[in-house]
């Protein structure tokens, strides 16, 4: 039901970014209230149980509400006031500074903030602290998909269309999702679908909840995607079911990726992913005889070495047949995380600048110094991707600022990667809540959370929103923005830099609609007001002439001409290759990883509300009774599986819906149940994105 007094927001979770509106309560235990709102078209009033309790993690008792620096002689975290915790940092990082240059000092930022915050943070890093080393978690959830978008299209928009376009295809392949538990409120687009007599393809290791929903499942070894969808398009070119007419007229680089896929016949496909070639036709000829068709992939097939080649066979499938650049057919991503979009285009990836504009492009330096009012000689090159600046903690990176990311749960080979955090001379941590990350810092910020704080976010559809401040944070409490501006102005040393980070997010965004103007992602045409009456505006909008109608934005790219120099997509030849981690004698098993509906990304704010963690208590390791009988393990009883990296210790549970040669982990917890200790950094050498979807493993009975 909705309620006219309550503000409308969005959920602080996942990239739906679900419409709902909140309700103030005045209860210290639980400041505001859920409001259904039907009014917002990509969930139509429908949340999942993370939305519903997401006001949970507001409470006093569970956030933090005052800063903390660590005493020296104890070498505990006490309260502070606001003005001895940035005294703090800014004097932490004008030491490393001053002593081993600007690169010695580090920001990792985070998929979940705002435009306006991913914005300042990279402005923030270039212009205040001169450092080049600046990356973002959202290198671990989209990069793959994003370089391949790049490669073949010219341009990486998650989702060239709305979600509304799904039910109205004639076939998905979804291709290493489960929708049913990382975005439940999506799961209606397949089931519209199905309704409408489309057909449904799910791809993935485990028969999950999202995969008993469709027409056919094919069930590949991990890490075998790539040999996956190169099979596909041999039998596509075998039968004679490629749209030779849309292939010669809007693409170029045909023979060369004809040529990859036909040395990829459908028996020694089967032999590399276990996927019968019976099925292997069945999906040809489902995708191929429908009315239109769609590919959309996860973290699957991108979280692997080989990532970016992965999605760029897949897209290929796609251009062979026609199902990219017309209505109701193309190739997405499902971002994962809240901004995972935004966030990766306004500055704070490690070779970007906003706009989605590259930073070692003379124009582009020069367009937002300008905006940026500096000299374009001034803003430092590309730094290190995620993982290889976290590796680089307590070596060349001697401090770290690091704000909305919790890389002790989340990063790949998480025990080294701790070691590295404990190892820095100096770090500050920006959050709403004590994570795992936080407590190893010398200062912890707390800041405010989406429903205390104004700010625009992208959706997985590249639909910008706005997320309206519903009520006031705690005493105690400062905004991302604020921080910034604070740390700027003791960094700047009377030289009044601090005004170029402004505290009120509307202002920001201002500023952030000049700087990405002309650029691949141009915002210049959107502002808060068509944000709000709109209910979202797609990307590019650019701004018109003063006195002409306004951009209407793009809900769907690519129709007449693809984004690259002559409007035609690319082919991108891509040969299958193992993974970087093998299974063998001695680690026999792979191991994959995920997500459970009831928890979220590190787990940081969901294992703090009661009702997410009665529904999914803690870690646990799926395996199939074959394998279970093999290691004479019992459904509860503890087990611990081993990798080159570590180990983890969580209950089994037993279960026919995975393949007897894999092992599935949830990464939501730390101790000894961190499925991250055990997965391989070994990095995709396009993306920069690690291999947290297989590695090799051994299973013990605890």
């Amino acid at each position: 039901m909705s309620d006219a007094t309550a503000v409308p927001t969005h959920c602080p979770y996942c990239a739906l970014q679900c419409g709902m509106s909140l309700r103030p309560t005045g209860a210290p235990e639980l400041p505001a209230e859920v409001v259904e709102r039907t009014d917002f078209p990509v969930n139509r009033g429908a949340l999942c149980g993370k939305g519903r309790t997401a006001p949970a993690v507001l409470s006093s008792r569970v956030r933090l509400t005052e800063p903390l620096v660590r005493n020296p002689d104890t070498g505990a975290l006490a309260p502070a006031s606001w003005e001895e915790a940035l005294a703090a940092v800014a004097d932490g990082l004008r030491r490393t500074r001053a002593g081993h240059g600007p690169d010695a000092v580090g920001v990792f930022g985070g998929g979940g903030l705002t435009n306006e915050k991913a914005y300042s943070l990279g402005k923030f890093a270039r212009v205040v602290l001169g450092t080049s080393q600046i990356d973002y978690n959202g290198r671990f959830c989209m990069s793959s998909a994003a370089a391949a978008h790049q490669r073949a299209f010219g341009l990486d928009r998650g989702l060239p269309f709305p979600l509304e376009d799904v039910p109205r295809t004639g076939c998905v392949i979804l291709v290493g999702s489960n929708l049913a538990e990382t975005m439940p409120p999506a799961l209606r687009y397949l089931t519209e679908l199905k309704e409408n007599g489309g057909r449904l393809i799910v791809v993935d290791p485990r028969r999950t909840r999202t995969a008993e929903q469709a027409d056919l499942h094919l069930a590949p070894r991990p890490g075998t995607d790539l040999a996956l969808a190169l099979g596909l398009l041999h039998l596509v070119v075998a039968e004679g079911r490629v749209d030779e007419e849309f292939v010669r007229e809007r693409t170029g680089g045909w023979e060369a990726a004809r040529a990859g896929a036909m040395s990829h016949w459908p028996e020694q496909v089967e032999r590399i992913t276990g996927v019968p070639v019976p099925l292997l036709r069945e999906a040809v000829a489902m995708f191929c005889d429908a009315d239109g068709g769609m590919v959309l992939t996860a973290r699957g097939p991108e979280q692997q070495s080989k990532g970016t080649d992965t999605v760029g066979a897949w897209i290929n499938l796609c251009l062979a047949t026609g199902r990219a650049g017309r209505p109701l057919s193309g190739y997405g991503c499902l971002t994962g995380q809240g901004n995972g979009q935004g966030g990766r285009e306004h500055g704070q990836k490690a070779d970007q600048l906003p706009g989605y504009r590259k930073l070692d492009d003379p124009a582009a330096r020069a367009h937002v110094a300008g905006v940026w009012g500096v000299d374009p000689e001034s803003l430092p090159g590309p730094g290190r991707s995620a993982y290889e600046l976290l590796d680089a903690l307590g070596g060349d990176v001697r401090a770290l600022l690091l704000m909305g990311s919790n890389p002790v749960v989340s990063a790949p080979r998480a025990a080294h990667v701790e070691e590295r955090l404990r190892s820095l001379d100096f770090l500050a941590v920006a959050d709403v809540v004590l994570s795992e990350t936080a407590a190893l810092a010398d200062v912890v910020l707390p800041v405010t959370q989406w429903a205390e704080e104004t700010g625009t976010m992208t959706n997985l559809e590249g639909r910008v929103l706005l997320r309206r401040r519903a009520l006031d944070p705690p005493a105690g409490v400062r905004s991302d923005l604020e921080v910034l501006h604070g740390l700027a102005e003791l960094l700047g040393d009377g030289s009044g830099i601090e005004k170029g980070f402004p505290t009120d997010a509307e202002e920001v965004f201002e500023e952030l609609r000049r700087a990405s103007a002309g650029g691949p992602a141009d915002y210049a045409g959107i502002d808060y007001r068509r944000v709000e009456e709109e209910r979202g505006v797609f990307w590019p909008c650019p701004a018109t002439p003063e006195g002409a109608a306004p951009h209407p934005g793009t809900p769907r790219l690519f129709l007449d001409r693809f984004a690259t120099a002559d409007g035609r997509a690319r082919f991108v030849p891509v040969t299958h290759r193992a993974a970087a981690e093998e299974t063998d004698a001695e680690y026999p098993v792979v191991l994959t990883t995920g997500r459970v509906v009831s928890q979220y990304q590190s787990g940081a704010q969901t294992r703090r509300v009661e009702e997410l963690n009665a529904a999914a208590p803690g870690p646990f390791v799926e395996l199939h009774p074959r394998l279970a009988e093999r290691i004479g393990v019992a459904e509860g009883e503890r087990i611990t599986v081993v990798s080159r990296r570590g180990r983890a210790v969580a209950p089994a549970r037993i279960t026919a819906s995975i393949r007897p040669d894999t092992v599935f982990m949830p990464f939501h917890w730390a101790g000894e149940g961190r499925a991250n200790t055990l997965v391989n950094p070994a990095l995709d050498p396009v993306s920069r994105m690690p291999e947290f979807k297989v590695c090799a493993v051994r299973l013990e009975r605890a």
